[in-house]
């Protein structure tokens, strides 16, 4: 994995926080049991003292989650223009600091789209308008890594396991695991791995992006912008995302399960060993009808 940090990163606070709590529920048996659940907190963002956003989140990486999402949104040229972030749970707030400020922040922030986001999604417009300039790299994926980074997904160790009701994305390199977020909602968790690939100066190409959620527009568009060629995921995919996958030449794998899946764009960019597959299903025949007993 090559990396070229930045020469100015900026200065984070460490405010990682619980991630569950526990709780105690009566089951269908009338018996009480602790359980695990999410945590869920409001986290305002502030670049320069202007507010932009709340998102909710389980608190597991707020400084990548705030990063990511101001990568994202577009709206600071570059990482090192970034001095710090810094984030205080007891006001619920994420105070970013710029190097000089942000001279168009007004123009960045005027149109901005409310999309179907698990807790907060937010899509500024102008990003719409980029589509057509995002250009990705030539990776390809062979059916054998597919299956190896979905084992490595089944076997990981994560809060979904334990406590349910949040989502998880990963940065895949190969089959190599580069870093699993969790959070409230598919948006945050894939803010934050743009984060720290941003932190990292890492780029997306020859990587992989797996998800749990869904695969939206909005999805799509997030993995391009960070350079990501296949996205993978364990769920289903809208109209939208299709189509704009298509038009960026992205490779979508949707209903990944075990060694189970759906290729819904990219196909030049996958190498297909249908050896490695499980058996197809037999043929379904209806059965013969019975020949009528004698009286």
């Amino acid at each position: 994995m090559t990396a070229r940090p930045p020469l100015h990163r900026p200065l984070l606070s460490q405010a990682a926080t619980r991630f569950t709590h526990r709780a105690t529920v009566l089951d269908e048996h009338g018996q009480a049991r602790e359980v695990e659940m999410p945590a869920e907190r409001d986290l305002t963002l502030y670049l320069d003292k202007r507010e932009l956003v709340t998102l909710m989140t389980i608190g597991a990486h707020p400084e990548l989650l705030a990063l990511g999402y101001l990568k994202n949104q577009r709206l600071v040229p570059g990482i090192e223009h970034i001095a710090s972030v810094q984030v205080d749970w007891d006001v619920g707030a994420c105070a970013i600091t710029t190097r000089g400020g942000v001279p168009d922040i007004e123009a960045r922030t005027a149109k901005r789209i409310v999309t179907t986001g698990c807790g907060q999604g937010t899509v500024f417009g102008s990003l719409m308008d980029e589509v057509d300039s995002i250009r990705l790299g030539d990776t390809r994926l062979s059916q054998g890594t597919l299956y190896a980074l979905l084992d490595a997904m089944r076997r990981h160790d994560s809060i979904y396991k334990s406590a349910g009701s949040v989502h998880g994305c990963a940065l895949f390199s190969g089959s190599e695991l580069l870093l699993f977020t969790e959070d409230v909602g598919r948006h945050n968790a894939l803010d934050a791995i743009a984060g720290w690939m941003w932190m990292e100066g890492l780029e997306g190409d020859g990587k992989i992006l797996y998800t749990t959620g869904r695969l939206t527009s909005e999805m799509v568009i997030k993995a391009a912008q960070m350079g990501v060629a296949i996205v993978v995921s364990r769920s289903g995919i809208t109209e939208m995302g299709h189509r704009l996958a298509e038009q960026l030449g992205m490779a979508l794998f949707a209903r990944c399960t075990q060694r189970h899946f759906l290729l819904y764009s990219g196909r030049e960019r996958f190498m297909a060993e249908p050896a490695l597959a499980p058996a197809p299903p037999e043929p379904w025949t209806p059965h013969k009808q019975r020949k009528a007993q004698p009286d």
